[in-house]
């Protein structure tokens, strides 16, 4: 009987710090009703009930997921629109009370397909100015609203001084992308994937169960475990604030903490640990855009 093939892959296993096994970054879009604004920046609609739905992020939800992380001794990772903040300023204090990590997410969750690159600079250097001047410290890192970077974006976040960004999925651990370290997401452990319903009748996203989802996230930590990997599991205030959410993300923390060997931490500590450690430079790879392949064609001037 044959062996088994195993085929191993070109790159190193990833080396996580005290001998731990793969890590957990535990990380909340503070969006608010800021994707809204966005959506509707020429012409609000006079309708309360998708702001009322999403203001109560910054209401109720925001104070439960930062209660539940303090249960478990968990630190996390939030990353707030500069105009959440602006119209809900007490969530800062709050935040940092807590011993979390404030990192960047837009001014207005500004898309990137709807902006220029000079409007995207200016709205990063906006809202670092205005984190320096309402929390005393700049922040460490960048999210891009909606989970996408252009090359200019990647030299921006380099020039600026940023650790890192977390809005890319090259890796399912740390590596560098043009030189800027990258703290991979995954929509699959998004919970507006599954839970993002705005209101009957004009809304894509039907209505997921909480326990199905729940598994889902329980196989894939599990997997990631296993293969060393890092768990971003992405939240959003006024979506797992909810309280079946709530009790759903008690779950899905008894079973990660019950495993000792994984290390749960905030973005800008797996950031810096990436940039200290033999990691660095093992992945690292180029944020390189193809050429179009409209103009290839076979077969053409052959007879």
């Amino acid at each position: 009987m044959s062996q088994p093939l195993h085929i191993k892959s070109p790159w190193p296993s990833y080396e996580w710090p005290d001998n731990k096994q793969s890590a957990v970054l535990l990380s909340v879009d503070v969006d608010a009703h800021v994707p809204f604004m966005w959506a509707n920046k020429d012409d609000i609609p006079d309708r309360l009930g998708t702001l009322e739905i999403r203001r109560f992020g910054p209401r109720t939800g925001l104070y439960r997921l930062l209660d539940l992380f303090a249960r478990y001794g968990a630190k996390a990772s939030f990353y707030v629109p500069a105009l959440t903040a602006e119209t809900h300023p007490e969530i800062l204090d709050a935040i940092l009370e807590g011993g979390h990590e404030i990192g960047l997410h837009g001014y207005f969750h500004e898309i990137v397909s709807e902006v220029s690159n000079e409007e995207f600079t200016g709205a990063l250097e906006a809202s670092i100015a205005f984190f320096v001047k309402h929390t005393g410290a700049k922040p460490v890192g960048f999210r891009s609203p909606a989970w996408e970077m252009t090359p200019h974006m990647l030299r921006e976040v380099r020039r600026l001084g940023l650790g890192y960004d977390s809005s890319l999925s090259g890796f399912d651990h740390p590596y560098e992308i043009d030189g800027v370290v990258e703290i991979p997401v995954q929509w699959a452990i998004d919970d507006a994937i599954f839970f993002k319903f705005e209101g009957g009748g004009r809304d894509k996203w039907p209505y997921q169960s909480g326990r199905a989802v729940l598994q889902d996230w329980i196989a894939e930590w599990r997997a990631l475990h296993h293969f060393g990997g890092l768990f971003t599991l992405t939240v959003h205030d006024w979506i797992s604030g909810r309280a079946q959410r709530i009790a759903l993300l008690e779950e899905l923390l008894d079973t990660i903490t019950a495993e000792k060997g994984t290390w749960i931490a905030t973005a800008a500590e797996i950031a810096a640990h990436h940039s200290a450690s033999a990691n660095l430079g093992r992945f690292a790879v180029e944020g390189t855009v193809p050429d179009a392949i409209g103009k290839r064609r076979f077969g053409q001037g052959n007879g």
